[in-house]
């Protein structure tokens, strides 16, 4: 009689299929994460490629905005330039102007100041001190032209004479006083005239305005 053992075969069977089953299981597992290690590993190069073109982008957009404050930059600095000279130029003007504010009050003064037949022959300026020379008819128009200087506040008290002579007419003509007179122009005469009390009555404070004015 012959016996088979069919536990035996059916055990030896079931170990085989559980181990290929496992084998299966990892053989998934492992595809699994392959897949999964690609997918990381492509989503990782295409963020880093991402980044890489937004950096690109960033670096033109920044080199383009220096290009366009290079420009900017540069015409400020001209303009600073032309500004600079025009300051310059506008400095030289105002003192040339401060300049010629002393003489054109000086003429201005001597004019108003001058009275009836008297008229000048030279003026000499020398910082602010003026030395006029003229000729009148009397002592009493000297006198008078002398102290409407003075009133004027825009010379020193005193107005010093320094000479005076008399010259005789020519041609029959009357006699004349050849005089030379000395002061100090200031330039802080309407001030002072603001501050001051009006003049009293001396001679000189209703001297009407000068009608003479400088003669060659």
């Amino acid at each position: 009689m012959i016996r088979i053992n069919l536990i035996a075969t059916e055990r030896k069977t079931k170990a085989a299929s559980t181990g290929l089953n496992v084998g299966q299981k990892m053989t998934v597992i492992g595809s699994l994460v392959l897949i999964l290690a690609t997918l990381g590993i492509g989503w990782r190069y295409w963020a880093l490629e991402q980044s890489a073109a937004n950096i690109e982008r960033q670096l033109t957009d920044a080199r383009r905005e220096e290009q366009r404050l290079a420009a900017i930059l540069k015409q400020v600095r001209e303009f600073e330039a032309r500004r600079e000279v025009l300051q310059q130029r506008a400095t030289l003007i105002d003192e040339l102007r401060r300049g010629q504010t002393a003489p054109v009050h000086i003429i201005d003064q001597m004019s108003r100041a001058l009275p009836e037949m008297t008229w000048l022959t030279r003026v000499q300026q020398t910082g602010f001190d003026v030395t006029i020379e003229g000729r009148c008819l009397s002592l009493t128009s000297l006198s008078d032209f002398i102290g409407n200087l003075e009133a004027s506040r825009y010379f020193k008290r005193p107005v010093e004479i320094l000479s005076s002579e008399v010259v005789s007419g020519e041609s029959g003509g009357p006699d004349t006083i050849r005089f030379t007179i000395k002061g100090s122009f200031q330039m802080a005469g309407i001030e002072q005239i603001a501050v001051e009390p009006p003049a009293g009555k001396g001679r000189a404070a209703k001297k009407a305005p000068a009608k003479g004015g400088p003669r060659g």
